[in-house]
């Protein structure tokens, strides 16, 4: 992006996309290089459609992803982890995300507040880029999904919605686009 700020490219993984009520079960960022990667025991079922689009499944009380069981940590471990990572980075950080204004903003808004972690939050992080007006704003396309776009502009399949792949995936993508700072102006915001 520029060098007034530092970009984290992120994906965050739900159980189902009402944004009221669903819990993240996979956070993931990828920076400079550097990779941010934790995954949550949500405390409510997830839907089918979750089940089937990422491959998570919760039995026993244990997260799995393709049948294979992953380490899971507490919520509030979870974001305070990702704000400590977010730190390490020259301020201020803006979280680029894929339908941030729709899915990733109002969840993380949400739960930030609700474990009193939002004014940490906004000391670390100036705010959302949406990909996905982006990408609408600089072309012209059949289909603005992730994974069409990679297939498009890079020519690649990927491990779609496995934050931590799509995080790297979009990271290329923007890196690929090279937009302007007028186009990345127009699609970024704050809560």
């Amino acid at each position: 992006m520029t060098s007034s700020y530092s970009s984290a490219d992120t994906s965050v993984l739900y159980t189902g996309q009402d944004t009221a009520v669903c819990q993240i079960i996979q956070l993931s960022a990828v920076c400079e290089g550097r990779v941010f990667n934790v995954y949550i025991l949500p405390d409510i079922e997830l839907t089918e459609s979750a089940k089937q689009v990422t491959g998570f499944t919760v039995r026993n009380g244990e997260l799995f992803r393709r049948g294979s069981p992953v380490t899971t940590v507490p919520l509030a471990d979870a974001l305070s982890s990702f704000l400590a990572f977010l730190r390490s980075f020259p301020r201020p950080v803006l979280l680029a995300a894929h339908s941030a204004m729709r899915f990733d903003a109002p969840v993380l808004r949400r739960v930030l507040r609700k474990l009193q972690l939002l004014e940490e939050y906004r000391q670390v992080v100036s705010g959302f880029l949406d990909t996905f007006p982006l990408s609408k704003n600089l072309h012209r396309l059949r289909s603005y999904s992730q994974v069409n776009m990679v297939r498009h502009f890079l020519n690649k399949s990927y491990d779609a919605h496995d934050a931590v792949e799509d995080a790297r995936m979009l990271e290329e993508l923007f890196n690929h686009w090279n937009p302007k700072p007028q186009s990345i102006s127009r699609v970024t915001f704050s809560f």
